[in-house]
C-alpha cells in the first residue's frame, strides 16, 4: 500500500508509478493515438497537383463545441494522458519524480494537436519545456511546439525557433528529420522554396521511416520542379522510384507521373518513353492509378500531334471514375479545348459544362471556364438552328424518288438497330432468369396450400418466369404506372418518354409507323410561308455565326465561309450589305487583297448612299467614333429617354432599327423603343414590346434582359389602387395637355416660387409625362391625404389666386400604379 503513494519519494514508489504509467495508461493512450492517426491517413487525399504538405493532415474549418471531439480515438488518448498525470504524477514540493510524466504531457499535446485543438496543444508542449528542461523528450517537445505554431500561422516564429534548435543541439536520426521537415514546411508556407529544398533534403536523408522517405523525396522533386530545375527533379523522382516496395505505392506512382510530365519532347526518345508509359499501363499493380496513367498517355499523344489517340486516352481516364477532381477537370477541359480549337463548339460546350462540375465553385479557374462556356452559348444556339434548318431545306429540295430512297435507308437502319437491341435484351433476360433459377431452393418460399394440380410449377411461384416476365414487360412497355388504361400513350406519355433509357426496340414494336418512310416524308413542310420562315431563320443564324466567329473567336476563315454561304442563299436585303462589309474586313485581315478590292468596289457602286460606302470612301470615319456612329446615336437617343421625350425615342429607334438592320446595335434600339413605349402607353404596351425583343433577338443579351424584365413586372401587374391609409407620402397633380409646353413651364415656375413658403413641408416639383396627350405638373413631399386634397388650403392667401388650376391628391403608391397602368379615369371616378 505504501508503494501506491504519490507523495513518498522512494525507489519503490517511483518505479511503481513509472512502470504503471508507461505500460498501462500511456501504452493505451499511444495505441489510441496511433488508431486515430491511421483513420486520419485513410480519409486524407493528397493533392499531387500542388506541393505536398510534409504532414498528412487536413485541417478542417468545422467548429467543435467545448467537450466535443472530431475523433474519439484522440479523446481517448487525451484521457489516458490525463489519467497518467493525475494518478501517477509524483509532484513533491514542486519537483516531479515520475520520469514518465513528461511523456504523458507529450501524449496530451499530440492528442490535442491531431484533434485540431492547437491552442491547448501548445499549452501542453510549453508546459514540458517549462517544467521538464532536462527531459530526454525536450527536443521532441520543441519540434511539436513549432508544428503547432505553424498550424496557428506563426510560421516566422516556427522558423526562428527551429533554426535555433538545429544550431544549438546536435540532433540525429528521427529528431533531425522531424525538425528539418517541419522547418521545410514553414519555408514552403512563406514561399521560401530554395530554403525549404535544403531542409527537405536533410529530412529525407535522416529519416528511417519509409513512408516519410517516399514523401520527403517526392516533395524534394516537386520543389525542384517549381524552381525549374527539371533534371534535378527527375533525379529526385528516380530516388523515390528506386525505393520501390519500401514505400507506399502512391508515392512511387506519383513520382512516375511527375517524371513523365518532365519529359523533353524535343530531345527525348519518344518511342522509349511511350513504351515506358505502356508498361505502367499494363502493370496489374497500377490499376488504382490508371486514371493518372491514361491522362499522361493522352498528354503524350496530344503533344505528339496524335490527336485521335489523345482523345481516346483522355476518355479512358474519365471512364476510370477518378476520385481526383482536378484530374477529371483537366481531362474535360483538355477535351473541351481540343474540340474548341477544331470549331466543334457544341461538343466543346458540353465538355466545359462537365469541367465546371469537377471544380471548386467560384474559384478563379471555375470563373475562367464559366466565361469561356458562356461565350459559346450563342454559337451553339445558332449552329444548331442552322444545322436543323439546312437539313429541312435539303429534304425540301430533294425529288420524291430521292426522299423515298433517303428515308428507306434510314428506316432500314432503324430496323437493324431495333433487332440488335431486341437480341441484347433477350440475352440479358435469359441471364437474369438463369441466375434466379440457380438460387438455392431453400431460399424460395413455397405457398401454403397452393392450387390443385399446380404446386410450385405455377407461373407466379417460379422466380425464373416471374423475373423474365417483369423484364419483358419493362422492355416492351417501359415503366408504366398501375392504373386504368395503362397502355394508352395519353395515360403516361409516349413510350420514349416513359423510359429512363429509351428502348428503341420496344418503341418500334408499338409504333410501326416509325418504320414507314412515308411517315417522315409527310412531315416535310410544303407551305411557302413556312419554308420562307425556315430560310429566314437559317440566314439570320448564318449572319450571327459570321459575326461571332469574326468578333469573338477571331476564326476569320470560318466567319468568311458563313458570310459566303449566307450571300449564296438569297438572303433578305437587310443582311446583304452588312455581310459584304464584314467580308471586306475579313479579306483585309487575311491578306486577300484582290477579294477585298472587289467587295469594296461592289459596296461603293451598288450601295453608294449607305453608311458602309461612306466609311469605305473615307476610312478615317471608321477610325474615329463620330456622331453618326451607332454607339453615338444610341447614346443621344437614350438621353432623350431620360428627358421623357418618349415619342421622339420611339420615332428615332424605328429609324435606326431600319438603318442599322442586321447589326448588333439593333437589339439595343429595340429594347430602348420598348422602354419608351411602356413609359408612354403603359404596362401592356411595355410587356408586348419586351416580348417582341425576346423573340426577335433570341439568345442575345438584350433578349435575356427583356425576358428578365418581363418576369420582374409580374409583381406590379395589379391595377387595384391602395387605400390612402397604407401610404405616408402623397402628391398633388395638375393636369395639362402635353403639347402646351409654354403653359407647363410657366406654371411650374410659379409653383417653384410658392412651395418654399409652405412651412412644415419639404416640397419639390416636377413635370411628368402621362401619355401622348397628357402631362402632369407634380408637387411632391406632402405627408397626408388631407394635405394633398386640400393643397390650396395650405397656400398663403396671396398665392391662392396664382395657383387656380384644378388639381387632385394621390398617394405615391397609387401614383406609381397610375403611371404603370395609365388608368387615370378609374382613379378619378373613385375619388
Amino acid at each position: 500500500m505504501t508503494s501506491c503513494s504519490r507523495k513518498k519519494n522512494s525507489f519503490i514508489n517511483r518505479n511503481f508509478h513509472a512502470v504503471t504509467a508507461e505500460y498501462n495508461a500511456l501504452f493505451n493512450g499511444y495505441e489510441a493515438l496511433k488508431q486515430g492517426q491511421n483513420s486520419l491517413n485513410e480519409g486524407y487525399k493528397d493533392n499531387y497537383w500542388d506541393i505536398l504538405p510534409v504532414e498528412r493532415m487536413q485541417v478542417s474549418d468545422e467548429i467543435v463545441l467545448p467537450g466535443q471531439s472530431k475523433n474519439e480515438s484522440f479523446t481517448k488518448a487525451e484521457e489516458k494522458a490525463v489519467k497518467a498525470i493525475q494518478k501517477h504524477g509524483m509532484n513533491i514540493q514542486g519537483k516531479e519524480y515520475n520520469p514518465q510524466i513528461d511523456e504523458a504531457y507529450l501524449l496530451l499535446g499530440e492528442a490535442r494537436y491531431f484533434d485540431q485543438r492547437f491552442v491547448p496543444a501548445l499549452e501542453a508542449f510549453n508546459y514540458i519545456l517549462y517544467k521538464y528542461p532536462a527531459s530526454d523528450k525536450i527536443n521532441t517537445a520543441k519540434v511539436w511546439r513549432e508544428k503547432t505554431n505553424m498550424r496557428l500561422d506563426n510560421d516566422e516564429l516556427a522558423i526562428k525557433n527551429l533554426k535555433r534548435l538545429i544550431e544549438q543541439e546536435e540532433l540525429e536520426g528521427q529528431e533531425l528529420a522531424d525538425a528539418t521537415s517541419i522547418l521545410a514546411q514553414a519555408y514552403i508556407n512563406t514561399k521560401a522554396l530554395d530554403s525549404a529544398l535544403t531542409q527537405i533534403k536533410i529530412a529525407a536523408k535522416a529519416t528511417k521511416n519509409n513512408d516519410e522517405k517516399g514523401r520527403f523525396g517526392f516533395i524534394k522533386g516537386q520543389l525542384y520542379n517549381v524552381l525549374t530545375f527539371k533534371d534535378s527533379a527527375n533525379i529526385a523522382f528516380d530516388e523515390v522510384i528506386d525505393l520501390n516496395r519500401k514505400i507506399p505505392r502512391r508515392y512511387l506512382m506519383a513520382a512516375q507521373i511527375e517524371k513523365a510530365k518532365n519529359f523533353d519532347y524535343d530531345k527525348g526518345d519518344k518511342i522509349a518513353f511511350l513504351k515506358h508509359l505502356t508498361k505502367l499501363e499494363k502493370n496489374r499493380e497500377n490499376r488504382p492509378y490508371l486514371d493518372k496513367i491514361y491522362h499522361q498517355i493522352g498528354e503524350f499523344h496530344l503533344t505528339n500531334k496524335s490527336d485521335s489517340l489523345a482523345v481516346v486516352y483522355y476518355n479512358k481516364s474519365l471512364r476510370e471514375k477518378s476520385t481526383d477532381k482536378i484530374l477529371t477537370a483537366k481531362n474535360y477541359e483538355t477535351l473541351g479545348d481540343f474540340y474548341f480549337d477544331r470549331n466543334n463548339y457544341k461538343v466543346a460546350g458540353a465538355y466545359f459544362d462537365s469541367t465546371m462540375t469537377s471544380m471548386v465553385e467560384n474559384s478563379k479557374p471555375y470563373r475562367t471556364i464559366k466565361r469561356k462556356r458562356e461565350n459559346l452559348d450563342d454559337v451553339i444556339y445558332y449552329e444548331g438552328l442552322a444545322e436543323v434548318n439546312d437539313s429541312i431545306l435539303k429534304l425540301v429540295n430533294m425529288s420524291d424518288a430521292d426522299r423515298v430512297t433517303f428515308f428507306t435507308d434510314y428506316t432500314n437502319q432503324l430496323k437493324l438497330e431495333a433487332e440488335k437491341e431486341k437480341e441484347r435484351l433477350e440475352v440479358e433476360a435469359r441471364k437474369k432468369g438463369l441466375a434466379t433459377t440457380n438460387l438455392p431452393t431453400n431460399n424460395v418460399t413455397k405457398p401454403r396450400g397452393g392450387l390443385p394440380g399446380v404446386g410450385s410449377n405455377f407461373y407466379f411461384y417460379n422466380p425464373s418466369t416471374v423475373a423474365y416476365g417483369k423484364n419483358e414487360f419493362t422492355r416492351i412497355w417501359g415503366d408504366r404506372k398501375n392504373q386504368d388504361d395503362w397502355r394508352w400513350s395519353s395515360a403516361s406519355g409516349s413510350a420514349i418518354g416513359n423510359q429512363s433509357n429509351p428502348d428503341i426496340a420496344a418503341v418500334l414494336e408499338q409504333d410501326q409507323e416509325f418504320l414507314d418512310p412515308q411517315y417522315y416524308i409527310a412531315q416535310i413542310p410544303t407551305a411557302q410561308k413556312e419554308l420562307d420562315s425556315i430560310k429566314k431563320e437559317r440566314n439570320y443564324a448564318y449572319y450571327q455565326l459570321g459575326l461571332i466567329y469574326k468578333e469573338k473567336f477571331k476564326e476569320y476563315n470560318l466567319s468568311k465561309s458563313k458570310f459566303l454561304n449566307l450571300l449564296a442563299s438569297n438572303p433578305e436585303q437587310k443582311l446583304i450589305l452588312p455581310s459584304k462589309y464584314n467580308l471586306y474586313k475579313i479579306y483585309e485581315i487575311l491578306g486577300q487583297n484582290d477579294e477585298a478590292q472587289i467587295t469594296k468596289t461592289d459596296i461603293i457602286a451598288n450601295y453608294a448612299s449607305s453608311r458602309y460606302a461612306e466609311i469605305l470612301k473615307n476610312p478615317e470615319l471608321a477610325a474615329t467614333r463620330d456622331e453618326s456612329s451607332p454607339e453615338s446615336l444610341y447614346e443621344t437617343t437614350y438621353k432623350l429617354l431620360e428627358k421623357q421625350e418618349y415619342a421622339q425615342v420611339i420615332e428615332k429607334s424605328n429609324k435606326y432599327i431600319k438603318f442599322f438592320d442586321g447589326e448588333p446595335i439593333v437589339a439595343k434600339f429595340a429594347l430602348l423603343k420598348a422602354t419608351a413605349n411602356g413609359r408612354l402607353n403603359g404596362y401592356q404596351a411595355y410587356i408586348d414590346g419586351l416580348n417582341d425583343v425576346a423573340l426577335a433577338f433570341a439568345n442575345m443579351p438584350e433578349a435575356i434582359q427583356a425576358q428578365a424584365i418581363v418576369n420582374s413586372l409580374k409583381s406590379v401587374s395589379d391595377k387595384t389602387f391602395k387605400p390612402n391609409t397604407e401610404s405616408t407620402s402623397f402628391k398633388v397633380l395638375f393636369q395639362f395637355e402635353k403639347n402646351n409646353t409654354e403653359a407647363i413651364a410657366t406654371f411650374k415656375k410659379m409653383l417653384d416660387e410658392v412651395t418654399p413658403k409652405i412651412q412644415y413641408y419639404n416640397l419639390s416639383t416636377s413635370v411628368d409625362v402621362y401619355n401622348p396627350e397628357i402631362s402632369f405638373v407634380v408637387v411632391h413631399g406632402l405627408k397626408s391625404v388631407d394635405g394633398a386634397k386640400g393643397f390650396a388650403d395650405i397656400l398663403k392667401a396671396e398665392d391662392k389666386s396664382k395657383i387656380d388650376r384644378p388639381y387632385f391628391g394621390i398617394s405615391s403608391d397609387n401614383y406609381q400604379i397610375l403611371q404603370i397602368h395609365k388608368n387615370l379615369n378609374q382613379y378619378l371616378e373613385n375619388q
